[in-house]
């Protein structure tokens, strides 16, 4: 026999009780989400995550969006006949590769995310960090370390950068009106190039810079797991930089736990690793009383 779906007026009105007082914690604040990974390239996800980004708005969040795009880019640079070279397994952003990644991420990704956003009623603006002046970027300086000699180098990515500057003029105007931010994490430098950031450094930048009172990284995984594999809920910083120090955070997880804790440093409330692969994960991080990630803060005073 088949399920049936039993929502009435009265279970749906009482969901919305429950989210009330969430919705009212976050009213008027600045949410910044990352926004990539497996959950950009499914259609259903897609438009799943446009519902809660137009949800927020609604109820008064002030939601940014910061996207990445990787995998279209690289794609991309493979159509146009471009080879890639690596330094660490790092990618080497040359005059022509930064054109391409310009043109994928401010671009057909970010249309394609304002496209899905605006269709939900809202109102989506693109931008990247050439826009209003909105972040200046300098030339990444990154280590490597060589595995046979142990001998660590400075490699030159070429036009690879970090967000130096982030002037919040433009987000503050928007966050008044009816629009909705998408930026591209793509930025100029003072020295006249244009410069590649890594999303999820340019979202912490972002993040930091309007003291936003959550950043949400999704991502592909639950969130922190503990040594049995059970999601962690809530992590200090001290916490978390223990359970790397003991093993329990390891390998890929290391640097998103690492970028979680510097956009803490630079003044976010609250950074939370969740999988966007989770249907509506943004509104059920946000709306509901036990989340859906692992929620790292700031250390008591």
């Amino acid at each position: 026999m088949a399920s049936k779906d039993i929502s009435t007026p009265a279970t749906e009105a009482a969901i919305l009780a429950d989210a009330l007082p969430y919705m009212q914690r976050y009213a008027g604040k600045m949410v910044v989400v990352k926004y990539g990974g497996h959950a950009m390239g499914d259609a259903a996800l897609g438009k799943a995550f446009a519902q809660d980004i137009a949800l927020l708005k609604q109820s008064g969040v002030n939601p940014v969006v910061v996207h990445g795009g990787g995998p279209q880019i690289g794609a991309m640079l493979d159509r146009m006949g471009i080879e890639s070279t690596f330094e660490g397994g790092l990618r080497v952003t040359d005059e022509k590769t930064v054109e391409i990644v310009e043109m994928v991420l401010a671009g057909s990704i970010n249309k394609e995310i304002v496209a899905l956003i605006n269709a939900q009623g809202a109102w989506a603006i693109g931008l990247c960090g050439k826009d209003g002046n909105l972040v200046f970027a300098e030339k990444a300086q990154k280590t490597v370390r060589d595995p046979d000699s142990n001998i660590e180098r400075v490699v030159d990515l070429g036009f690879v950068g970090e967000p130096a500057k982030v002037d919040r003029t433009l987000l503050d105007q928007l966050a008044t009106s009816r629009m909705i931010p998408v930026i591209a994490p793509v930025a100029p430098g003072r020295d006249g190039h244009t410069y590649n950031i890594n999303a999820d450094t340019f979202s912490g930048a972002i993040a930091g810079a309007v003291a936003a009172q959550r950043l949400l990284f999704l991502t592909d995984v639950p969130g922190v797991l503990d040594k049995n594999g059970t999601l962690i809920k809530e992590l200090t910083v001290s916490q978390a930089r223990d359970l790397i120090a003991d093993g329990t955070i390891s390998g890929g997880m290391i640097p998103k736990v690492e970028t979680c804790i510097a956009a803490l440093t630079r003044g976010v409330k609250g950074v939370v690793i969740l999988n966007g692969k989770t249907p509506h994960a943004v509104l059920l991080e946000l709306f509901t009383e036990h989340g859906a990630g692992t929620l790292i803060v700031h250390d008591p005073v």
